[in-house]
């Protein structure tokens, strides 16, 4: 009977998600960062399983190699979705590029301190990204409105991936100090397994998820800073342009694309919503939408599904859960009642 490794099979679905994301339209669709992040953690499994599963001695020298690629690559995905100009692309390179070459290096010259380094990388890239998760929601300008939210606990989730595979790697040494590595096949595959699959999961950028409420320093912000008079000018200037070109019902806006509209910094739109409206600004633009869904429940008989695509929503379940975060009710519901008060006033004008 053919016998397949357990990471052979971890890698056979990232590949399938990799299939379905680049095959996908609307939310879920990643950039070219993470689908190169899927990708890598696939052959990264593939060969944990042929190494461990089929002992093919020589790919002991490509593991670590690919595996110090992993953490600059999750960090680099997540920052790509920061409009942060100051980060050129070739300090992006250089950052990608230089743990695997200090890796080879190693190789050649200390192999010993190998797995030393690949816990250190790990851990060192889980802090840095979880610093990048500092920013907020708000913080990830080229992520769609409609998916930041999960883009921001896919960040927090790759963090904990990169620190889960360092403690498996420090089982690992633990185990040939003590047992000379009888164990560390068993205990690399189940590593791979769930912190493969962890980082696989965090490059798809769905928008299926409950809104988040500010962060850190934002949210301590937005709760002892009132609006400036520049907050208010900068809030007329967007509710205005939402009144007259109904920018929110575009389904692919972001902070960054919005900053170009108003010709403002990013930061200096997310901090006037802040401090204005008590939220981030997914949640301004997503309150936006359900009012222009209310009145089309209200004026028109379109169907619902009709109506969460003209307003700018991509998906039922998140179209739900924000209908009902600002209403309280879901979006059927609130068509009949809308219904029953028209009928309601109609008998009182024309009383029996």
């Amino acid at each position: 009977m053919l016998f397949v490794p357990l990471p052979i099979v971890v890698s056979l679905l990232l590949l399938l998600m990799l299939i379905s994301v680049l095959r996908g339209n609307g939310a879920g669709k990643a950039n070219r960062p993470f689908l190169a992040l899927i990708a890598l953690s696939a052959v990264q499994s593939a060969l944990v399983g042929l190494r461990w599963g089929y002992h093919i001695e020589w790919l002991k020298f490509a593991l670590p190699i690919m595996a110090s690629l992993l953490p600059p690559l999750a960090y680099a995905s997540f920052r790509s979705l920061m409009n942060d100009r100051r980060q050129e692309r070739a300090v992006t390179i250089a950052s990608v590029t230089a743990p695997p070459l200090a890796i080879i290096a190693m190789l050649l010259a200390y192999p010993i301190a190998i797995d030393f380094a690949l816990v250190l990388l790990f851990v060192g890239y889980a802090l840095a990204i979880i610093l990048l998760g500092r920013r907020g929601p708000d913080g990830l300008e080229e992520a769609q409105f409609a998916s930041v939210t999960a883009v921001h606990r896919a960040l927090y989730i790759a963090a904990a991936a990169l620190c889960l595979s360092a403690t498996f790697d420090v089982l690992v040494l633990i185990d040939f100090e003590w047992s000379r590595g009888q164990n560390a096949g068993v205990i690399i595959s189940n590593g791979n397994l769930l912190g493969l699959l962890l980082i696989g999961l965090t490059a798809w950028v769905a928008g299926d998820s409950r809104p988040e409420k500010l962060s850190g320093a934002a949210q301590a912000e937005a709760e002892t800073v009132s609006p400036t008079a520049e907050d208010h000018e900068i809030m007329a200037r967007l509710e205005e342009l939402m009144a007259s070109h109904s920018v929110y019902r575009d389904e692919n806006l972001n902070l960054s694309r919005l900053a170009r509209k108003l010709a403002l910094p990013s930061r200096q739109i997310s901090n006037a919503i802040n401090r204005a409206t008590g939220g981030n600004v997914s949640q301004y633009v997503n309150q936006l939408r359900v009012r222009d869904a209310c009145r089309l429940l209200e004026e028109t008989e379109q169907s619902v599904t009709s109506i969460m695509l003209e307003s700018g929503f991509q998906t039922k379940s998140n179209f739900n859960r924000e209908f009902r975060r600002v209403t309280g009710m879901s979006p059927l519901a609130w068509r009949e009642r809308e219904v029953w008060k028209l009928v309601s006033e109609n008998k009182k004008g024309h009383p029996a």
